[in-house]
Parts: C-alpha cells; structure tokens; sequence
C-alpha cells in the first residue's frame, strides 16, 4: 500500500469558527484511481477538497501527501502536482479563453519566461479535448455557464498534474459534456495514471466512471469502498433518505441506481 498511497489523513478535523464540519477523519487515498466523494449537502465534501487542496488547514489532525506533511509544500510545488475545478467560477476581466486556459500553464513557466512552444500545443490540446478550440479568442464573460466551466476543466488540464479535483464540476453541464469529461478523465486515469478526487452529486453518474467512493454524513466518513459495495438500498436510504432500488446495467455492468417514487 506504501507504494500507492498518496494521501494520507489522520485524525482529521476542520471547524468554521466553532461550527464543527468534519470530525476525526482517517483516510488513504491511492495514486492511478478515480476516487467519489459523495454525500448530502453540508456534509463536509467541498471542505473535504480544500483541505486536500491545502487552501485550508484543520484545526486538529495531519494531512500529507507522498509522504510529507502537505504544509511543508511551497504553493508552487503544490500546483505543479494538484489542480482544482471547482462547481462555480467568475471572472470579471476580459481574458480571452485561450489565455485562461494559459494560466494553467503559469505554475511550469519560470518567472519573466513566455510561454514555450510546448506551453502552447498543451494549452491547445486542452481546449480541444473540452472542445472549446472554436472559442479561443471569445472574452470568458461572453461565455454561458456550460462553456466558461470547460474553460476551467481545459485550464487544470493544460497544468499537467498528477492529481484532479473536481468539486461537483460538472453539476452545470448538459448531459453531452458531462458524459466526454467524464470520459476523459476515465481514460487519463487507465492510461496515464492520473489520480482523480471528485465530489459528484450524480449517483449513477459515480458508479459508471469511479474506482472506489468515499460517503461524507454529517461530516465523518459513512463508507469507503468500491462502487459495487457502496451503492446499496440501505446506504441510499441511511444518507440520502431516498428509496431507491440497485441493479446491474445490462449494458455497462455497472451499478443503476433506480428511483422509487410515491
């Protein structure tokens, strides 16, 4: 386990003044997987991801990462091996997309250096693989909701990290685009080793694209395991309070989850 494991959490809690969001958290996240977080809201999963982000720091426990203490880490290491989506995102200058998607880059440019050609095919590989390419020049605050977030994802792309963390960063995507990102990360995960770490309010949209899923009530972890043992009826209705039904889709042999409705 020592040989994947790339964070470790001991002991971990994390208040907002004296209002207590995650208590005694101990986890082992492994490099090379798609790793869920899901929950109901308030149960601690976007301050979960900012912890692991270091933007945050609990007020008790330890978090590192490859082995050292996430602390110790310099703001321009840790950007160099962690990227953020997050669910909302505003930019209220004039940047053109493609030089959004450049800031991506910004942690690999040594200071008063352009960009490098390298630089430049990574920024365009990106914004094709979210399928912005035509959008290049438009200014962000042209953009819709949908296209100003694959700008983001295209932007944490074009960083090159080996870890992903999306916050619900789909949750205001059609279908279409949800479903390609989704994709993408699946494949980079398989054939590049990338660590994805995503909260994702979508349960069937978990069970088809995710290794293993972490289940955050009432800010302490619920369950932690496979998709085939954490989708279940009593898990469903213990954290969600939903009556629901779980079967094998014949199709893609993943977990479906079912809605029963009155």
């Amino acid at each position: 386990m020592s040989n994947t494991r790339l964070f470790q959490l001991t002991a971990l809690s994390f208040a907002y003044q004296k209002s207590l969001v995650l208590e005694n958290i101990n986890l082992q996240l492994s490099r090379g997987k798609f790793h869920g977080l899901i929950g109901g809201n308030g149960s601690g999963k976007s301050t979960l991801l900012e912890l692991l982000m270091g933007t945050l720091s609990p007020v008790s426990g330890t978090i590192s990462y490859q082995n050292k203490s996430l602390s110790d880490y310099s703001r321009k290491e840790l950007a160099t091996k962690l990227a953020l989506v997050p669910q909302h995102f505003s930019m209220d200058f004039e940047y053109r997309v493609k030089d959004v998607v450049l800031m991506g880059r910004h942690p690999h440019i040594p200071r008063f250096s352009s960009p490098s050609g390298y630089d430049n095919e990574t920024v365009e590989h990106a914004m094709k693989t979210m399928d912005i390419l035509h959008l290049q020049n438009r200014p962000v605050v042209a953009l819709s909701g949908g296209e100003l977030q694959r700008v983001v994802m295209a932007r944490a792309l074009a960083q090159e990290t080996e870890v992903l963390i999306l916050d619900e960063a789909t949750a205001n995507l059609d279908i279409q685009h949800t479903i390609a990102i989704m994709q993408v990360m699946r494949k980079r995960v398989k054939e590049n080793g990338l660590t994805v770490i995503a909260a994702i309010h979508d349960l069937n949209l978990a069970a088809a694209f995710c290794d293993n899923c972490l289940v955050l009530k009432d800010g302490r972890i619920y369950a932690h395991d496979t998709v085939d043992s954490i989708f279940t009826t009593d898990l469903l209705q213990s954290v969600f309070a939903v009556n629901a039904s779980v079967a094998q889709n014949p199709i893609t042999g993943f977990p479906e989850i079912q809605f029963k409705y009155h």
